[in-house]
This record gives C-alpha cells, structure tokens and sequence, in this order.
C-alpha cells in the first residue's frame, strides 16, 4: 500500500471543518499541531511586539495515494480556501515508506475498500 501525506496549514476556527472534510473524504485520522505561525503575502500586524494574527494549526493527514487528490479537494472546498483568503492552504507529498502501520493496515484496507 502507498501513502500520500496532506498537509493542511488553517486558522484554528477551520480545524474541525478541515478533519470532517478529510474524514468524509476518505482520511481515516489525522494529527493536528497548534499554535503554529505563518505569514502570507502581507507580513503580520503587530502591537507592541505581539503578533495580532490568530493562531494557525498544521493538520497532517497519512492516506492512500488513490484517494488522496479527493480527501485534498474536499478540504479545499468545505474549508472555503478559495473564497476566503488567508483562511488555509493544503499540499500533499509522496511518502518513500512508512512503519508503525502494522496494526492499523487491516482496518485502513477495509474502510477504503470500497473508494479504491
């Protein structure tokens, strides 16, 4: 089986919409970061030293490659990506190998079964 990793960076109030999208999508878990920081074509505003951006998760997502490009768009179409600027961003990767899987392989073959 091969792995595609989706990488989702969102302001926290998307989070949950993120996950959900995924989850219908075809993604069977995720992990999600808090409290990261980004910046897009305008630097962040700032008072007296303190950044007055929200706060911004980083989602990742390990999924089969077949479903992948899916479980992507829905996330970029429930999460609003394209009508709400600087609302997130998601991106996948090629994943070479991956280990700690062997326990989870079954259940991930049997619920994607049916999408492949």
């Amino acid at each position: 089986m091969k792995f595609k990793l989706i990488i989702a960076l969102v302001t926290n109030d998307k989070t949950e919409t993120v996950t959900e999208a995924a989850r219908h999508g075809g993604a069977t878990g995720c992990t999600v970061i808090t409290s990261a920081r980004g910046e897009g074509l305008a630097p962040a505003k700032t008072f007296l030293g303190l950044t007055l951006e929200g706060q911004t998760d980083a989602i990742l997502f390990l999924v089969e490659r077949h479903l992948s490009r899916h479980i992507l768009e829905t996330i970029a179409r429930e999460a609003r990506f394209d009508e709400e600027p600087g609302s997130g961003i998601a991106f996948q990767l090629d994943i070479e190998d991956a280990v700690g899987l062997g326990s989870q392989l079954d259940t991930i073959e049997h619920e994607i079964e049916d999408q492949l």
